[in-house]
């Protein structure tokens, strides 16, 4: 397991709250593909992420699906569910290997009810990642695949803190929902304009300036979203 283990909602709660929280939480591994919540089901745990990237994607019944929302180590998982008792239409599960502090969901919601500094900021999660997911409907509506796809990349790379991870094909047409072969075309005209380096799932972003040049208008709105999660009192 990291060594550093880091959830950007506990970092921002009262020192005393925060110990007591830590001291209720498990840490745990997440390989590529852990399914975390399953739609129409109340989740098993609740997930602080660490390091990583948990997806939450909507599935059609013909199997397709495309991505909703990314959540790195700045959110809780299931942080929705808290809202109420109606159960999520979305799939979350580990994009990029990583690690969570997680409890039984159950005993989330107590604690949510019962410490207004922690709903404060799990309020504050869910309001940024309602934000993203209509930012990002209207970005699959009305942009180009190699916008998205440089957006996509910058998000990725922004919570893993690292130009270089593995993502397949098949994962990032299902991200961007769109086909294969659009994807492979896609990132073949960012690795010829030499802003990436594309090869057997391995992803390396060259230039980073040139991709946020390449990427839409939504990767800002976005980025800036979780930058200033948490900031105020």
């Amino acid at each position: 397991m990291a060594p550093e283990r880091s959830n950007l909602i506990i970092n921002a709660l009262p020192a005393e709250l925060k110990a007591s929280l830590l001291a209720r939480l498990q840490p745990v591994d997440l390989p590529v593909g852990t399914v975390l919540s399953n739609p129409g089901q109340p989740p098993p745990f609740a997930h602080f992420m660490t390091s990583g990237i948990a997806s939450v994607v909507t599935f059609m019944s013909d199997g397709l699906g495309a991505e909703v929302g990314v959540i790195g180590r700045e959110g809780l998982v299931e942080a929705i569910n808290l809202l109420g008792p109606g159960a999520a239409p979305t799939t979350a599960f580990i994009q990029s290997e990583g690690s969570a502090l997680r409890m039984p969901f159950a005993e989330l919601q107590r604690l949510f009810l019962l410490h207004a500094s922690l709903t404060h900021r799990i309020l504050e999660c869910v309001q940024s990642q309602g934000f993203m997911l209509s930012q990002l409907a209207a970005c699959h509506g009305l942009h180009e695949i190699e916008e998205r796809l440089a957006r996509w990349l910058l998000m990725v790379r922004d919570r893993l803190e690292s130009d270089h991870f593995e993502l397949t094909q098949e994962f990032l047409a299902e991200m961007l929902g769109a086909r294969r072969t659009s994807v492979t075309l896609a990132a073949g005209t960012l690795q010829r304009s030499g802003l990436i380096r594309y090869s057997r799932g391995r992803i390396h972003v060259i230039d980073g300036e040139g991709l946020e040049s390449a990427a839409c208008e939504c990767y800002p709105i976005v980025r800036d979203l979780v930058m200033r999660l948490y900031s105020s009192k």
